[in-house]
């Protein structure tokens, strides 16, 4: 049958069930923008390219699938730069399709021509530019598998004009060969009993989990393995939901802005079982002082994660979940003993706290709010900054794929555009993206397109008038010289109404939840500007180059 090459790549992306597209059209994508005008595929227009890759990630980390984004050369393929990285980062499966000149173009600085393949090289796990029509079905599908499969990450397919434009008879084949890309999946024997031995030695487990527990699907296995060793869970930010929060045995999140048992159980405990993590800066403090009298197990599917940020004395490369099915099969049940009573000392002893003072609300009580008037089953994306912080800490997380955040590369802009990609995923579900002021600024030009296509994400700003991270480490760090961290935002009520939404501003505590139920009814996007107190502070706060027991506050 003789197809073009757009409709090879539509009909490709239906074959791997990829029913829905975020992207913005520009020349050299118009083959396939035209084919997709008689597809059933779901496109959803936004304003920016920027915004379509941050809903691809979104609904992808809502849904489990691979999110997929379009976008034309030039500087349509360069705006999808940060959104790229930003998944590259997080490990989230996404395929972004870039339309390119015609090859005969190619090298000649040709309008709007970028080497997109080059620029993306080392965020992407893999990357195509398609030179022959005869070869896009196959690499659409190598796309599809690599970026779902192993580690997830996204991978980028740059397609000339003439290659979408150009015609072929066209059969599609199943077939799919990768020698040399075989992701583990077991866990070495040898290794296993070396766990073995190290669990069955230990008076003071802890368990530490990361967002591979999430991509992995294997947060029952997390819970199974808590309740038969009775270790405490702490969990990275990417890792929030992966262990519910309300159990006895969860310490929340650790690290820079960890609860602080958390972070005590992890100076003092004598194991460390690191479950999907890659010891980041913002979790380990000072490198040679975490986990100091811990020997640590470090599961993971990527051996290059392996010993690359912290000593690690036994590394297992494999499917998280499919390890600890393995150690599942043959650990025994615990008693409770006097490490788990200091643990839950330390819970009462250090919970996370409101401070009263100041002028304005407090945050905390504003995300508090959010779970009780969701009943802790909201969707929850968050912009970058104190708010994220905030929302990780105030909103207890029960279920995987609950909290969707921007984690390694910190991208302020990410929240609102992943919120509709997440509304889209999920559409019968109430979806909130926390947010402040600086942040939602970078891509609130995305509010058309949550009122084109009817997403009732609702927006909760923390307005305090500052880039409030920034600002706080100024005040701590830099002997408050606020040094161009303040700064005016817009009449947000207004601008929600320009947009055609709905606009609340909020100033005394007494308005919240009234607030919060009407936009949760109105199941239209809305914009609500919480007016904080300015110069709150996220506590407990371990300062860089500091080990995780000199927390401040």
């Amino acid at each position: 049958m003789k197809m073009s090459g757009a409709e090879i790549l539509i009909d490709s992306l239906k074959e791997l069930g990829a029913d829905t597209i975020f992207g913005y059209p520009g020349g050299q994508a118009l083959p396939i923008y035209d084919a997709l005008y008689d597809s059933d595929i779901n496109h959803l227009l936004t304003r920016h390219e920027q915004g379509a890759v941050h809903a691809a990630d979104g609904f992808a980390r809502a849904s489990g699938k691979v999110g997929v984004c379009l976008a034309t050369s030039g500087p349509g393929a360069t705006n999808l730069v940060t959104g790229i990285a930003n998944a590259y980062m997080d490990s989230v499966p996404l395929v972004a399709i870039t339309g390119q000149v015609p090859t005969s173009m190619l090298g000649r600085d040709s309008f709007q021509e970028v080497d997109i393949t080059g620029i993306t090289l080392p965020i992407t796990k893999h990357n195509y530019i398609v030179k022959d029509i005869r070869d896009l079905g196959r690499i659409v599908k190598e796309a599809f598998y690599i970026a779902s499969t192993g580690r997830p990450g996204p991978v980028l397919i740059d397609i000339p004009k003439d290659v979408s434009a150009g015609e072929m008879d066209y059969h599609p084949n199943g077939f799919l060969d990768l020698p040399g890309y075989n992701p583990p999946r077991k866990g070495k024997e040898e290794l296993l009993n070396q766990a073995f031995k190290a669990i069955a030695q230990s008076q003071r487990p802890v368990i530490y989990a990361g967002g591979g527990i999430i991509s992995a699907a294997a947060h029952q296995e997390l819970r199974k393995l808590a309740e038969t060793l009775l270790a405490p869970v702490a969990t990275t930010l990417m890792g929030l939901g992966s262990f519910p929060e309300d159990h006895p045995l969860s310490l929340g999140m650790l690290g820079m802005h960890g609860t602080k048992y958390a972070n005590y159980a992890i100076c003092e405990c004598d194991l460390l079982i690191a479950l999907g993590v890659r010891f980041d800066d913002r979790v380990t403090g000072k490198v040679e002082s975490f986990a100091p009298h811990a020997k640590i197990i470090h599961i993971d599917i990527d051996p290059a994660e392996m010993g690359k940020n912290v000593r690690v004395d036994i590394p297992i490369a494999g499917d998280v979940k499919v390890v600890l099915n393995q150690l599942l099969e043959r650990l025994e049940a615990r008693l409770a003993g006097a490490w788990q009573e200091k643990v839950a000392r330390w819970k009462k002893e250090y919970p996370l706290e409101v401070k009263a003072g100041g002028n304005g609300l407090k945050p905390q009580q504003i995300i508090r709010e959010i779970y009780q008037q969701t009943a802790g089953q909201a969707r929850i994306t968050t912009e970058v900054g104190q708010h994220q912080m905030w929302a990780a800490q105030y909103y207890t997380y029960t279920k995987p794929r609950s909290f969707i955040s921007s984690g390694g590369l910190g991208t302020m802009g990410y929240g609102f555009p992943a919120a509709i990609g997440v509304q889209v995923a999920c559409p019968e579900e109430t979806v909130f993206d926390i947010a402040g002021d600086g942040s939602i600024q970078m891509n609130i030009q995305e509010l058309a397109t949550a009122m084109d296509y009817n997403l009732p994400v609702n927006v909760a700003i923390m307005n305090n008038g500052y880039l409030g991270m920034v600002r706080q480490w100024q005040e701590m760090l830099y002997n408050r010289r606020y040094s161009h961290s303040e700064m005016r935002g817009p009449d947000y009520v207004k601008l929600a109404e320009a947009y055609g939404a709905e606009g609340y501003q909020v100033t005394r505590q007494e308005e919240v939840a009234d607030v919060l139920q009407a936009a949760i009814q109105s199941r239209k996007p809305v914009l609500m500007d919480f007016i904080i107190e300015r110069e709150e502070n996220v506590l407990p706060f371990v300062p860089p180059g500091k080990a995780l027991n000199e927390m401040i506050g």
